[in-house]
């Protein structure tokens, strides 16, 4: 329903287009919108870039009850020219009549700061309860739905706390010889647990080797499994290095090759002295 608004009007197009525009305008105050509509449509098409033109057509669309078609040639308009005063008005009152409330207040408001008019201020009143009651429901759910999200971001920040704190306990036990902080067979108290060992940087290195931490296992499983490793020199020297560190902590009396009654039998391979 118009031309190509990039093309070049010859002074006799816009004279025409101004000639049907004038007929057009006859029409209106003839009450005949239909054909109103008619004359601005070949208007347009003579002089397709003449943002007035579709304004003019659309309040002739809202006169014969089409919304959307005013809404159409508004927006070409504005397009046309953002500037132009009128189809804001019009777009307004076609979004009311649509039921949009937002919209209309917002385009309406528009209307009036770029040319203020009594009718689209009249129109502006009528559409800003409604539309203030749509943002304030708006603004309400939507500080539900943040306040929502935030409860589940926390929710499932503190699953991945207890999940990591889970396995961490797991690899404690798992890896710890004596995961009760004594020595099997009833050694006496004060043996360092296992967070200390681990945080030696050579035995938590040592562990990484997956031979390694399989022994350790064993040994923590069956601490009469050590007699399997007295020749495999990277687990006896880390099982030494660990009797030292306990050794070392007041806990264990006369050291560990043989100190404690009912014990690793033999001591630790490789371990310290009495």
């Amino acid at each position: 329903m118009g031309g190509d608004p990039e093309a070049e009007v010859s002074e006799e197009d816009q004279d025409k287009a101004d000639e049907k525009r004038s007929e057009a305008q006859t029409a209106i105050g003839d009450g005949d919108y239909e054909k109103a509509v008619q004359l601005f449509t070949e208007a347009i098409v003579l002089n397709p870039g003449a943002a007035a033109l579709f304004a003019k057509r659309a309040s002739c669309f809202l006169k014969i009850n089409k919304p959307n078609a005013c809404i159409r040639d508004c927006n070409k308009a504005i397009e046309l020219n953002p500037d132009n005063a009128q189809a804001y008005k019009y777009r307004g009152r076609a979004h009311r009549l649509l039921g949009h409330w937002e919209e209309a207040a917002k385009d309406l408001a528009t209307a009036c700061r770029l040319d203020y008019d009594d009718q689209a201020n009249e129109w502006l009143k009528e559409v800003q309860p409604n539309a203030k009651k749509l943002v304030e429901h708006e603004r309400k759910y939507a500080r539900l739905r943040e306040e929502k999200d935030l409860k589940d971001r926390l929710a499932r920040a503190q699953k991945l706390r207890e999940e990591r704190e889970a396995a961490a306990k797991e690899f404690e036990d798992t890896r710890s010889p004596f995961a009760d902080g004594a020595a099997p067979g009833g050694g006496g108290g004060g043996m360092p647990n296992i967070s200390s060992l681990l945080s030696d940087p050579d035995i938590l290195q040592a562990l990484q080797d997956p031979e390694v931490a399989a022994a350790f296992q064993d040994i923590s499983q069956n601490p009469a499994n050590i007699l399997k490793y007295q020749n495999k020199p990277k687990i006896s020297s880390l099982i030494a290095k660990m009797a030292q560190k306990m050794g070392g902590s007041g806990g264990a009396a006369g050291g560990f090759p043989g100190g404690f009654p009912g014990g690793f039998p033999g001591g630790f391979p490789g371990g310290p002295s009495a």
